[in-house]
């Protein structure tokens, strides 16, 4: 396949090899067709600019970039066509771009008058198959939605074929839609809005988009909601917590990240807790127009069942929240110990379990917002988008996973007493040591001789008459001595 020149795919496989799993990847394709015409020749257009602006935005020193114009593929007129390819590299990179767009015009078919059409399937194919050579990276896409290959007036069915490739495609890992008013005139047409697409390749190429967006560089100029084309069945809702009632020493907030914590007193024994929640929809466009819902809490390595005062949701607009009653049980009974190791090395800070809650969406129905309807018809009159924007019918369920800390707060009563017994402990070795070192010094009478005896704990020694003859032997501990082995007849005493 030869849709991008060859030191496109050439540098691609250069910086792939150099950079694991070709992380910070980016194809910007940036549509010249004949519909794009005012976008060109508008005195006003903010088109190249917005295009620089998102290029310099999204990518970072050292990150591999590739910029290419498309529109239709035809023998003599390559399609997308490369217009600059290297690493990124600050303000050289701005000054780079912006002198590769300046010479881009509308194009014409090869030897002919007539402005090109537009392939929008084609061009986002060659892009993950040839300049991302099928790994991970973010493919970018300017256009401005008229999908007309060969001057075909059926845009909405072409236009279907185009999502069917997002929904459809295993490559494609995430997609997003940003629709942007702009409007424009030519000596042809008209225009009122421009849609950008990202389209995220990989799992790694997800989590790199997935950080993008978190970073807020997009936001500074896009500052349009981002609409999810994929994927649609996860991640629909989130659960924010308003109230926990009925468990004392139990108290729930929101950490870093949307993680939810649980922090619960070391005293506290209520086996469940009575939660509120918001159930927000965080699936934009899109309007959960019903399901049903279920949840349940993995803590502790314990998985159980999460009562909902209500398992079903309706007419929850993008954005919007509803409140959710719950019954959820709380690992009390799985606590250690406030004598355990955990709870010891945990003393004055908190032991962290980590757990999960999961809420599942069966017999979810999607309906594409009357105010997202709204707009599209705004930016785009007469075009059959808001209708193709319909999710997959194979798409009824989705899953939403809250991470959850259950934070355990311990106090340092247990450890202080385990120290202060320790140390006792320690102080009563190192007495009996001193103890049992210690020299001792004892009396003995041998045949009324009166003997002074030096030895130490510990020491068994023999004692001997005036003869010369062993009678028997002293034995000295910490506490005391004794006389052992005395032979039958001898006069031996201890003392005076």
């Amino acid at each position: 396949m030869k849709t991008l020149i060859a030191n496109t795919a050439a540098l691609t496989a250069l910086l792939c090899a150099s950079v694991p799993a070709c992380a910070g990847s980016h194809v910007f394709l940036v549509q010249n067709s004949g519909w794009m015409d005012p976008f060109y020749t508008d005195p006003a257009s903010q088109y190249k600019p917005l295009v620089t602006e998102l290029v310099i935005a999204a990518t970072e020193p050292g990150d591999l970039m590739v910029l290419a114009s498309f529109n239709q593929r035809l023998p003599g007129a390559p399609s997308p066509k490369a217009l600059l390819s290297q690493k990124v590299s600050g303000a050289a990179t701005r000054a780079d771009v912006g002198a590769a767009l300046a010479s881009l015009q509308t194009a014409k078919k090869p030897g002919s008058s007539a402005l090109a059409d537009t392939d929008l399937g084609e061009a986002v194919s060659s892009a993950i198959g040839t300049a991302l050579a099928g790994k991970p990276g973010l493919v970018w896409l300017f256009t401005n939605n008229r999908n007309s290959p060969n001057n075909d007036q059926a845009t909405a069915r072409r236009n279907r074929e185009f999502y069917e490739l997002i929904h459809q495609g295993g490559a494609i890992t995430k997609a997003l839609a940003f629709p942007l008013k702009m409007a424009v005139k030519g000596e042809h047409y008209r225009a009122n809005g421009l849609m950008v697409y990202v389209f995220a390749v990989g799992e790694q190429g997800a989590r790199e988009l997935d950080r993008l967006l978190a970073s807020g560089r997009i936001g500074a100029v896009i500052t349009e909601p981002p609409a999810r084309l994929k994927p649609l069945d996860r991640d629909t809702v989130r659960l924010v917590p308003r109230r926990v009632e009925d468990a004392p020493g139990v108290s729930f907030s929101m950490g870093p990240g949307g993680m939810l914590r649980a922090d619960v007193d070391s005293s506290a024994r209520t086996p469940a807790a009575k939660i509120g929640w918001n159930l927000e929809n965080t699936i934009y466009p899109y309007t959960i127009a019903s399901a049903r819902i279920g949840a349940r809490s993995v803590l502790a390595q314990q998985d159980r069942p999460i009562a909902l005062a209500s398992d079903k949701v309706g007419a929850l607009a993008p954005g919007k929240s509803a409140p959710l009653a719950s019954t959820m049980q709380l690992p009390v009974a799985q606590l250690p110990g406030k004598w355990s190791m955990q709870a010891l090395g945990s003393a004055g800070s908190a032991y962290v379990m980590p757990g999960r809650i999961e809420l599942q969406l069966t017999d979810q129905r999607l309906e594409l917002s009357q105010a997202f309807r709204q707009r599209m018809e705004a930016l785009f009159p007469g075009d059959p988008l808001p209708e193709i924007f319909t999710p997959p019918e194979r798409i009824q369920g989705s899953l939403a996973v809250l991470p959850i800390e259950v934070r355990v707060h311990y106090g340092i009563g247990p450890l202080l007493a385990l120290i202060a017994a320790g140390l006792a402990l320690a102080g009563a070795a190192g007495a009996a040591a001193l103890a049992y070192g210690r020299p001792r010094r004892t009396f003995l009478t041998v045949e009324d001789e009166l003997r002074t005896v030096h030895t130490r704990a510990g020491v068994t020694q023999p004692i001997f008459d005036k003869a010369g003859n062993k009678v028997a032997q002293l034995k000295t501990t910490i506490f005391g001595h004794q006389l052992i082995d005395l032979r039958e007849g001898a006069q031996v005493r201890l003392g005076r």
